[in-house]
């Protein structure tokens, strides 16, 4: 090379994206590209030694909520502390373009019912300075990030806008209406738009209770909307399916792709009500597979699990009647009137209320567990509360109560309550390693008050390559290339996820030794001081976005050469690399 490359890393152990075996090698960048792999001769204008750390592609999320988040924000945190240069959002059906004005609150309502984002947040932190989805992407494309993002057309969004009540209640489409969100649907991919989500599960409900605009959205309507799409490139159909009806949905939905050719992903979980079930969907997805038929199951990395803790949007007590007197009170108040025994014997005694809470209802403390420092998501089921409480004699709630009232109120309980009926991961580790599988769920940017599963790729490396001890592990090279170039090209992201030359500078430099997440806390910096669960990582040394450092030991440099990614991306020039 004649030119000084603008970046050059020295001296890393390469994963490089494509599965095989490490390597030790220097990269260049130069232009956001990679423009070397090997030996480089050439001094950069920036250098990063690497010599004993691990180097892969940026990761690409497929499966976030950041929808909000990017209009009052230009940093996409929790997902670019774990090293994440792409995230797609709009997934599960809700969004927040298309909209009229007059729809705003019912979106919000929806995205907080759905995705547990509050509503004071997303009603001081959303402009609304559009109505279309092409002018959600145009006032996007403006904003700069710290890492890519990508949108999907949400149906809900969609629904509301060309049917109005009609289409919030649920009421089956007209062939007018299939017209008209079809135009609309290929309006978005020419904008941009990677793909199109909908629901189908009862889980999803708006803050006031009602069931999902999108639930029972007829054949016809799913049909109409994909072929528009797909007429105008390549675009996927991201479906969340419900086990009640999978029966009857999942078919609907691979006759969908037999008849549009559009590629289709959804989520696959195990589930303890058929705990084998999730086997015999990859089977199905992988018959489709072989006639034809791009279909991508989206698989989280651990548990699906619910936190509970007086800080958090649940706990066991929520609905006992001496708990609801003082649920309101600020936390410290509320410590005050936990810790007085008149108050906790009330509330030991009493039983749950029922409610429509479609999470969480009754607690079931064979599978709660203390998340623990390191927090642990695979505790073999002798360390649930039920099973100690038994061993010493007392009941599981008052494990439970004491457990929240640690550290100042802040003590958190762990139920898995997906991907965890056997009591491992062992099921979690065959849905990975699927061929037709990629990791995703992670839903950056939502279930502020409940969930923490941004840390998902990180989870990926530490537990699963590194700390497993309850089964086997999965190796550095097959993980690297599941969240990089597996999922990129999921969603038509030929340009990424490879270190190998001509392809798009987005780079992690990894401690892996020192590669360690921290229990989940609390944080209070959304618009009006919302709050959302974060996890503290180490070991990111840096990650770079379109060959600019983004973050370095940790923390944020202030760059954001992010953008809005509009459409499939390279498949002519990269398609060949897929490997």
């Amino acid at each position: 090379m004649t030119d000084s490359p603008d970046l050059v890393i020295r001296g890393g152990n390469i994963a490089d994206g494509k599965g095989g075996d490490l390597y030790e090698a220097d990269i260049a960048i130069t232009g956001g590209r990679i423009s070397e792999v090997g030996k480089v001769g050439a001094k950069g204008k920036e250098e990063i030694d690497a010599r004993g750390k691990l180097v892969t592609p940026g990761f690409v999320d497929v499966h976030t909520h950041y929808d909000g988040q990017v209009t009052w924000s230009q940093d996409i945190t929790p997902s670019s502390q774990n090293g994440v240069t792409t995230a797609i959002m709009g997934n599960c059906g809700v969004g927040f373009a298309p909209c009229k004005p007059s729809d705003h609150r019912r979106l919000i309502e929806l995205m907080e019912g759905v995705e547990d984002i509050p509503e004071p947040v997303l009603s001081a932190g959303i402009p609304w300075a559009w109505e279309s989805f092409p002018d959600y992407m145009n006032w996007l494309s403006k904003r700069n990030f710290d890492m890519d993002i990508g949108a999907q057309l949400p149906h809900a969004a969609l629904r509301v806008y060309v049917m109005g009540e009609r289409g919030a209640r649920r009421d089956p489409s007209t062939p007018e209406d299939n017209k008209a969100m079809a135009q609309l649907a290929g309006e978005a991919v020419r904008s941009g738009a990677l793909g199109f989500s909908t629901s189908r599960t009862l889980n999803h409900r708006t803050s006031t209770g009602d069931f999902t605009p999108t639930l029972k959205a007829g054949e016809d309507e799913l049909t109409a909307i994909a072929a528009a799409m797909h007429g105008q490139g390549r675009s996927v159909l991201q479906f969340v399916l419900d086990l009640s009806t999978i029966d009857e949905d999942l078919p609907m939905m691979l006759r969908v792709a037999d008849n549009t050719r559009c590629p289709i992903s959804f989520s696959i979980t195990q589930n303890d009500r058929a705990p084998q079930r999730w086997r015999r969907t990859l089977d199905e997805i992988g018959a489709a597979s072989k006639r034809g038929l791009s279909i991508t199951a989206q698989i989280a990395a651990r548990p699906v699990g619910l936190l509970l803790g007086l800080e958090l949007s649940r706990n066991p007590f929520q609905t006992h009647p001496s708990y609801r007197a003082i649920a309101k009170l600020p936390l410290a108040e509320r410590l005050v009137k936990l810790r007085q025994p008149e108050v906790r014997a009330a509330i030991l005694s009493e039983e749950p209320h029922a409610t429509d809470d479609p999470l969480f209802f009754r607690a079931n403390y064979d599978k709660m567990y203390l998340l623990g420092n390191p927090p642990d998501y695979e505790q073999p089921p002798e360390n649930a509360l039920g099973a100690q409480a038994k061993r010493q004699g007392r009941r599981p709630e008052e494990l439970a109560y004491d457990a929240m009232l640690s550290d100042q109120g802040r003590g958190m309980l762990y139920v898995p309550f997906l991907n965890y009926a056997d009591g491992n991961l062992d099921a979690t580790r065959a849905m990975l390693t699927d061929p037709n599988a990629v990791p995703g769920l992670s839903d950056g940017g939502a279930h502020c008050g409940i969930i923490c599963d941004a840390s998902f790729p990180t989870y990926l490396l530490t537990h699963w390559t590194r700390d497993r001890t309850r089964g086997e592990k999965l190796s550095i090279p097959f993980v690297v290339a599941a969240q990089s170039r597996k999922t990129a090209l999921s969603v038509g992201l030929h340009d990424r996820g490879v270190i190998a030359p001509g392809f798009k500078a987005d780079v992690n430099v990894i401690d892996y030794d020192r590669l360690h997440l921290h229990p989940p806390k609390v944080h209070y910096d959304l618009p009006v001081g919302g709050r959302r669960l974060m996890q503290q990582v180490d070991g990111y040394d840096a990650t770079i976005v379109s060959g600019v450092v983004t973050r370095r030991g940790g923390q944020a440099t202030g760059a954001r050469p992010g953008r809005l990614v509009r459409g499939a991306q390279g498949e002519r020039q990269f398609g060949a690399a897929a490997g």
